[in-house]
């Protein structure tokens, strides 16, 4: 315990953390945070670093850092200003306001409220939800994240150097001439 109060250390531990963060977000897969219970503190800065937000009723998320004396340290603080916008993750950060599933919906911060609040249902009522995005060929899914990626990280005319690129690797390859012999409609 005594490590946390030494400046280098939480230094250490704040880029630790937003390393592993960052990592996470920029996985090559769709990422969804599943809340059940309460997700405070550096449990609400991880929900920033997922694609997705999905909450169990009675959950609650909230940035409790400033009761702490402190402000995000994990990139929680810029990820949510990307999800929600600057004027509600002011509200949300300086407010500690609790975020209960009916608020993260109205501010996008969550995708959907579960069902159930029972942790085998909600879970695979989560995987069920997030099939409707990782159905359909890893190499056509891996591409999508990259280009949502660059889009939201670099500039835009890098973003749209890297989307054309990435469109190279998929156009002709396996699941797009698959998808040319079932000849789609498109509806």
């Amino acid at each position: 315990m005594q490590g946390l109060y030494c400046d280098e250390d939480g230094m250490d531990m704040c880029m630790f953390m937003q390393n592993t963060l960052t990592r996470l977000m920029r996985l090559p897969l769709i990422s969804v945070a599943l809340v059940q219970g309460k997700a405070f503190g550096g449990g609400a800065e991880l929900t920033t670093a997922c694609d997705f937000r999905l909450m169990t009723p009675g959950s609650e998320i909230r940035f409790v850092h400033k009761h702490m004396g402190l402000v995000p340290g994990w990139g929680g603080a810029a990820r949510l200003v990307q999800i929600v916008g600057s004027g509600a993750a002011l509200q949300l950060l300086s407010g500690t306001a609790r975020v209960d599933p009916e608020k993260a919906l109205r501010l996008g911060f969550s995708e959907q409220t579960l069902s159930s609040s029972d942790e085998t249902r909600a879970l695979e009522e989560a995987r069920a939800w997030l099939s409707q995005y990782t159905e359909g060929p890893v190499s056509v899914i891996r591409a999508m994240k990259k280009v949502v990626t660059a889009g939201r990280e670099l500039p835009l005319e890098d973003a749209l150097r890297t989307e054309k690129d990435i469109f190279g690797t998929v156009w002709g390859g396996p699941a797009n001439l698959e998808a040319l012999v079932r000849r789609p409609k498109h509806k």
